[in-house]
């Protein structure tokens, strides 16, 4: 097979074999520690302007289908993985994960020790990087890294949203969590009217808010304050989306004039839009959090939910957590008292927000993960709640 390599701006270079498309590629290398749902990843709008290192040594055993996307494409810039599956052992799938990227258009890389690329992703921090099939020598393949944009500050949203505003109403169907299923058969509910920023949304995402009675229109991430009051909404969702919040500051105005007015509910960049919006600051994680395995922990009532993550920023409070507190700490801000409802448990970063004085929460992590974990699920029904108590 032709040989390929993986660059690093530091330096360092990694040998293997070429996978996927032919060619060169450029972009933030990143490591995903989730073993399952590669499909859903490299279809996450969030991924933009990133090269994905699969830690799970062996990606692809169950292949593809059109039916675990995210979107209607891959985003992704490349992907790297320790062995890649040419078999795929699974009724569903249509086409091997090779057959797929290159399809896609995707450059990636096989045969490398990931491992070893994941401690050095942790220790020297995730960098741009260059996967390059044969075309570029290492030096080379190292100045192109160093030379190609970083994702500090760009905006990312505006590659990745929708072009016009659009209603949603697919919800999860058969792969609905049980409970969805058993209150459905239970009664009927109002279809709250919820307009969705689009600043890289998941797909199931807009199925978890059908599933649990929402009447969803999807609106482009530029949308203005006066063009939400026009649709009359009785919540307001804030997607995720990739990169930089400080990259679409045109959002943060928005949402500080929608602040009070609706329910809102913030998922990942949506979360840190808030954060913005609240005049909280942002900043950019050592090497990120993603995957399916993150362990989160609700001040609330102490319980523990296993998350799944995708997030190179974080919000930043004055005071960093050292320990977990005892209960939920409350900054003040200009729009009222934010609590701070949830921390990683791995490194204490902020991993979730609710207003005190305004029908508003967030949080950092997916709790529509698809395929899973579904711990955090629940929090789609919280939104629900907020909309029927300050429904007017």
């Amino acid at each position: 097979m032709k040989k390929a390599l993986l660059a690093l701006a530091d330096g360092a270079c990694f040998e293997g074999r070429a996978l996927g498309y032919e060619g060169d590629t450029v972009g933030e290398v990143v490591f995903n520690t989730a073993m399952t749902g590669y499909q859903e990843v490299l279809t996450d709008p969030s991924y933009k302007g990133q090269i994905i290192t699969m830690t799970c040594p062996h990606i692809g055993n169950y292949g593809t289908t059109p039916e675990d996307t995210e979107s209607h494409r891959i985003w992704a810039e490349g992907f790297v993985v320790m062995e890649a599956s040419r078999l795929a052992s699974n009724w569903r799938s249509t086409q091997t994960v090779h057959e797929y990227l290159t399809q896609a258009h995707v450059v990636a890389i096989e045969g490398l020790d990931t491992r070893a690329l994941t401690r050095h992703l942790r220790e020297h921090g995730s960098q741009q990087g260059v996967i390059t099939h044969g075309g570029l020598e290492s030096g080379r393949a190292v100045v192109k890294a160093r030379e190609a944009p970083n994702i500090v500050g760009r905006d990312l949203a505006a590659e990745v949203t929708c072009r016009q505003s659009y209603v949603w109403k697919t919800g999860s169907g058969a792969w609905a969590p049980e409970a969805v299923q058993n209150r459905e058969r239970g009664r009927e509910r109002r279809g709250w009217q919820v307009v969705a920023y689009d600043f890289g949304v998941k797909q199931n995402i807009l199925n978890r808010l059908v599933d649990v009675g929402c009447e969803v229109t999807v609106v482009p991430a530029s949308t203005t304050a006066e063009a939400i009051h026009a649709l009359k909404p009785d919540g307001l969702f804030l997607s995720n989306g990739p990169g930089d919040p400080e990259g679409v500051p045109y959002a943060m105005e928005a949402v500080r004039k929608l602040i009070g007015r609706y329910p809102i509910f913030g998922i990942c960049l949506g979360h840190q839009i808030l954060g913005l919006a609240f005049g909280l600051e942002t900043f950019k994680l050592k090497f990120g959090h993603h995957g399916a395995n993150h362990p989160v922990i609700d001040l609330r009532n102490k319980k523990v939910e296993i998350t799944s993550q995708n997030h190179n920023f974080a919000v930043k409070i004055p005071q960093p957590f050292s320990e977990v507190p005892d209960k939920p700490p409350v900054v003040e801000t200009g729009y009222g008292r934010v609590a701070i409802t949830h921390l990683s448990l791995n490194d204490r970063s902020i991993e979730g927000m609710a207003c005190l004085d305004q029908p508003v929460f967030s949080v950092q992590y997916h709790p529509e993960a698809s395929p899973g974990p579904h711990d955090s699920a629940y929090l789609f029904e919280e939104f629900v709640r907020l909309m029927e108590t300050h429904h007017v």
